[in-house]
């Protein structure tokens, strides 16, 4: 499997080419840019986007994917900006959620990608079909706008009632976008359940995945080992995957700790698994 790494692990700092060289010291052959703007700020073209281009153009390493916007400030929320949030039952945060979304995905424009991670509705949201056929409506129209770019959406089980596995074959189904898949997301899946049976369910739709360990309870993005997953049987259900996804880490990091030989040293362990 590819070695991919999110540059989640450096989410508390501005993104910059220095961190870039890093990740691909320690081992990664393609890159996932988490879009939080105070990380990356995917809406400042002239610099902020037009120097990780650069890096991007001038190395050859693939941008695998981005993880769409989950708050529009530069504070993730903490300031009272609301999360973006398709799934709003309010019009008028499902258009400037969209509009958020669409600001990253035009990314694309100067450093080519070919997935958009893309949340339905917010932790712990308990199911609603209003909630859902909204989440329907804008991610028809979000996947019009991307298709164009180049840029296929996949959907990420989180851990909610909106985005079970069930629910994302359904959600699929129902949109009848054969280019639409999954992000699988192994914590997430071990914390709503078992990964092998959410494994099977989503197995045909997987494209990419979220590898980080955790205790079945909180959402903690923890390096494989220091939780509850049994990560040779998830290893070798990865394998399996028709669509072959890479081995993409997404930890939370520590601020000012270099983590490059940690992520070495995981992607060993995992791939001995």
């Amino acid at each position: 499997m590819q070695r991919a790494v999110s540059t989640y692990l450096y989410v508390k700092e501005r993104l910059h080419p220095g961190i870039l060289d890093e990740l691909v010291r320690a081992g990664a052959q393609a890159i996932e840019i988490f879009a939080a703007r105070q990380h990356f700020d995917y809406a400042n073209r002239k610099q902020h986007v037009k120097e990780i281009a650069d890096w991007f153009k001038s190395t050859g390493i693939p941008l695998h994917s981005l993880h769409g916007p989950l708050y529009s400030d530069y504070d993730w929320g903490r300031t009272g900006s609301p999360p973006v949030n398709i799934a709003s039952t309010d019009r008028s945060g499902r258009i400037d959620a969209m509009d958020e979304i669409k600001r990253a995905i035009e990314v694309a424009e100067h450093i080519p990608f070919r997935f958009l991670i893309q949340h339905i509705g917010n932790p712990n949201d308990s199911f609603d079909e209003k909630k859902f056929e909204a989440a329907m409506t804008c991610v028809e129209h979000l996947r019009a706008f991307a298709k164009p770019l180049g840029v296929r959406l996949l959907i990420e089980n989180i851990p909610n009632e909106l985005s079970t596995p069930e629910r994302l074959v359904e959600f699929i189904k129902t949109m009848h976008f054969d280019d639409m898949g999954v992000c699988f997301d192994c914590g997430h899946a071990n914390m709503m359940g078992a990964i092998p049976e959410a494994f099977e369910i989503l197995k045909s739709h997987i494209c990419s995945t979220h590898v980080h360990d955790n205790d079945k309870f909180k959402d903690s993005h923890l390096w494989p080992g220091a939780g509850t997953i049994d990560w040779k049987q998830t290893i070798n259900l990865l394998r399996t995957a028709p669509q072959k996804p890479p081995l993409l880490l997404e930890i939370e990091g520590e601020e000012k700790k270099n983590p490059s030989e940690e992520v070495s040293a995981t992607f060993r362990k995992l791939e001995e698994a």
